[in-house]
């Protein structure tokens, strides 16, 4: 699955709802001479999001956007994308569900981290729900998203191991530090030919 490479790096929007450390992590991937992507725009669903700083820090246009109503929220987006010339979105801690219109009037690629190893742990909690069930190991998965929640074809995953006396917030902690070098890794894989 390529798209368009070249000299051109692949314009692409990158959705936050928090801290941002994944966009971050992405920023700094995209200004690689290797990385096939550049980052062209940062959008939120909120406007206290702390990730929206490397936006002002990296010279990236941000937009807001109040999800209050989603299909208006989704139309203001497609626009925002078309009028950037965005190929590829990827979400990082966006903490809404894109619609299936959303989806299929996106004409690029949607991309999704997601800090459990698919299928186990789709949505929420997933790092207290690992350790609830005792499993020996977690992770995180980047993969394709359709119009099912968490349920894309699979680029790649990485586990990590669950201690004994890990609290959700320490694997979190450790997952999220894998998360950062999971993304570009997996998007260097989907343009190679």
């Amino acid at each position: 699955m390529v798209l368009s490479t070249g000299t051109n790096k692949t314009k692409t929007a990158v959705f936050i709802s928090g801290a941002g450390s994944n966009l971050k992590s992405l920023i700094k991937f995209s200004k690689l001479k290797k990385s096939p992507i550049s980052v062209n725009l940062i959008i939120t669903n909120n406007k206290l999001a702390k990730g929206l700083k490397y936006g002002s820090i990296f010279q990236i246009k941000k937009k807001i956007i109040n999800f209050k109503n989603k299909e208006i929220a989704e139309k203001k987006i497609l626009n925002e994308l078309k009028k950037n010339k965005i190929e590829l979105i990827c979400l990082a801690g966006f903490m809404k569900i894109l619609s299936k219109n959303f989806i299929m009037n996106f004409k690029g690629k949607i991309l999704n981290i997601h800090p459990s190893l698919l299928p186990k742990y789709k949505g929420l909690n997933t790092h207290q729900r690992a350790i609830d069930n005792k499993d020996k190991y977690s992770g995180c998965t980047v993969h394709f998203v359709n119009s099912k929640l968490d349920s894309g074809k699979i680029i790649l995953q990485k586990r990590v191991n669950i201690n004994k006396n890990d609290s959700s917030d320490s694997l979190a902690k450790r997952i999220l530090a894998q998360e950062h070098k999971l993304y570009p890794k997996a998007i260097l894989k989907i343009f190679s030919p």
